[in-house]
């Protein structure tokens, strides 16, 4: 994966949508772990549009804690994922 998009804050993930769609213009492959309360981000339809055929990532301990009883639209997964996912790509972006 060229890039992963690392988003932390619910304000990163506000800025992803665009970075994604232009990571598809130019050819790019990447994905997104979210964490933290920047699991929230992925309530606004736009930002799942942007990440679909992405590897996309949810921390499963901070998607039941700032979003309990909603379905998750993405992977859950782990820290020990997210580790995994940072060791495959070749750029880290920090949101």
């Amino acid at each position: 994966m060229d890039i992963l998009f690392h988003v932390t804050t619910e304000a990163g993930a506000q800025l992803l949508a665009p970075l994604a769609l232009a990571c598809r213009r130019g050819g790019h492959e990447f994905g997104a772990f979210f964490t933290h309360d920047g699991v929230r981000g992925l309530a606004a339809a736009q930002l799942r549009d942007a990440l679909r055929d992405a590897r996309t990532v949810v921390c499963e301990e901070s998607w039941h804690r700032h979003c309990a009883g909603t379905p998750c639209p993405v992977e859950l997964g782990s820290q020990t994922v997210n580790s995994a996912l940072m060791g495959e790509a070749r750029h880290v972006v920090s949101l």
